[in-house]
């Protein structure tokens, strides 16, 4: 095999990662956004009646919560562009943050 060969499959298997990783990430972000969204409405559901501002507060921290989760997605995917090998421990952070987040809200699926 030449030195040439040896690259091209280095490249390509790199590329092959990158894209995996890029669908994992959305199928993450994805989910994590559903659970935020089915959390802000079990918020508002629970809380709803009264005087409110209860409820104002847990909806302005589940916004920040999204906006949050929503800033981490944006910086992992430049990370992908940048470095496809070093992404697979942003991706193993990112499903333990998504499995976090799951078993924090409850789940739909039990």
């Amino acid at each position: 095999m030449h030195r040439r060969d040896i690259e091209r499959q280095i490249r390509e298997a790199s590329e092959l990662a990158g894209q995996r990783v890029r669908q994992s990430a959305n199928g993450a972000a994805d989910s994590a956004q559903n659970l935020i969204e089915r959390g802000r409405r079990r918020i508002q559901e629970r809380f709803g009646a009264g005087d409110g501002r209860y409820r104002r507060q847990l909806t302005r921290a589940a916004e920040d919560l999204a906006d949050e989760t929503h800033y981490h997605y944006r910086r992992m995917r430049r990370q992908v562009n940048r470095h496809p090998v070093a992404t697979v421990a942003i991706v193993a952070g990112t499903i333990g943050a998504f499995l976090l987040l799951r078993r924090a809200f409850g789940s739909d699926d039990d």
